[in-house]
């Protein structure tokens, strides 16, 4: 017998998947322990698994899946034949509408005038205090893009607007939004996307007290400390406009004792994901007030499952002893904030979760 463990790392599909297609009757164990609830599976259904997770990695609907897994082993495979073939047939056909789309949607954007080209033409000088330009960094760099194929957000936005500057990250999945204070610029705003190297070199050279400059002279941005000096060129790229994306309403709210919190999602109940996939931390606020995770068999409509590896990196991040986590609905992201600083947070995409 193969324990769902083992049919996880052999069949390519998660244990999430395999408990999922148990509970829906697609893929049954063998015997399940009365007493721990423990799946396990005979050697002949490692063959069955693998069809299912080719299946599944070809978004087939689950009621096709179904009729394909009750008569593959039969000697007439017409049946299997005409819905496979009915299935490339949908795929086909969408991304064909696909292609359609995102034509019509190059065409808009090479004749949409480009609105960021005047907020990077000003050339600005600033100062800030080495401190408080730090932290801000500290606080979104963990949520910068490492994906060669997005180099629009392999950076960190410097927002520059009035006596603030707001520095922002984001990688799709996740986004942090921090502030620091600056002097000696107008109300003109003006944006450029540093590259996360240089981002690097700068907060290396904030480990003083003292106040900093920044300047930004066209598609150059430059920070001096003293005598030491970072400075490179912009990113060619205009970023999203990250004001859109910020939460609309507030969730539930819940204090969280970081070290404690941080604990109990390495220890606690986990949802693994499959090869290759990150492993998942299911929240919820429970009645308390508090922050509580979700084992296999909480049902809770509010729960909210997130990558665990994102959410520990922004309680460091987050910088404090006590943080805020937001939880709305299961679609909704999560925010993290620091109770003393509302301006200073990061927001993380929320995992569906398959049952």
């Amino acid at each position: 017998m193969r324990s769902i463990g083992e049919m996880a790392r052999d069949s390519g599909l998660g244990v999430s998947a395999l408990r999922f297609y148990d509970r829906a009757g697609v893929l049954v164990p063998a015997w399940v322990d009365p007493v721990s609830g423990y799946r396990w599976y005979e050697p002949g259904q490692l063959e069955e698994a693998r069809l299912l997770a080719r299946l599944r990695r070809a978004g087939m609907p689950l009621p096709d899946i179904r009729l394909v897994l009750a008569s593959w082993s039969g000697a007439d495979t017409d049946l299997v034949r005409e819905l496979l073939k009915a299935h490339l047939g949908r795929l086909e056909q969408g991304l064909s509408a696909a292609r359609g789309e995102f034509s019509a949607l190059r065409a808009l954007l090479d004749h949409r005038e480009n609105a960021m080209t005047s907020l990077r033409a000003a050339a600005v000088r600033l100062s800030s205090a080495a401190p408080e330009l730090a932290a801000a960094l500290d606080a979104v760099r963990f949520a910068a893009s490492t994906d060669p194929g997005l180099p629009t957000l392999g950076g960190v936005l410097f927002d520059i607007e009035g006596d603030r500057l707001h520095v922002v990250a984001t990688d799709r999945y996740r986004m942090a939004v921090a502030q620091a204070g600056v002097a000696g610029h107008d109300e003109t705003r003006v944006q450029v996307v540093v590259a996360s190297p240089l981002v690097d070199a700068m907060r290396a050279l904030l480990d003083g007290e003292g106040p900093v400059r920044l300047s930004v002279d066209g598609d150059r941005v430059t920070l001096d400390v003293g005598d030491r000096q970072a400075a490179g060129r912009c990113l060619d790229h205009d970023f999203p406009d990250y004001r859109r994306l910020l939460p609309r309403t507030a969730g539930r709210r819940a204090v969280v004792e970081v070290a404690a919190f941080r604990k109990a999602l390495e220890t606690g109940p986990v949802r693994s994901g499959e090869a290759g996939a990150p492993d998942l931390s299911v929240l919820k606020v429970d009645d308390g007030g508090t922050v509580a995770l979700c084992a296999d068999g909480d049902a809770d409509p509010d729960r909210v499952a997130v990558n665990r590896g994102f959410l520990l990196d922004a309680l460091v991040a987050g910088g404090r002893d006590r943080l805020v986590l937001e939880l709305s609905a299961p679609t909704v992201p999560i925010a993290i904030r620091r109770p003393d600083d509302e301006g200073t947070f990061s927001i993380l995409m929320p995992v569906r979760l398959e049952d």
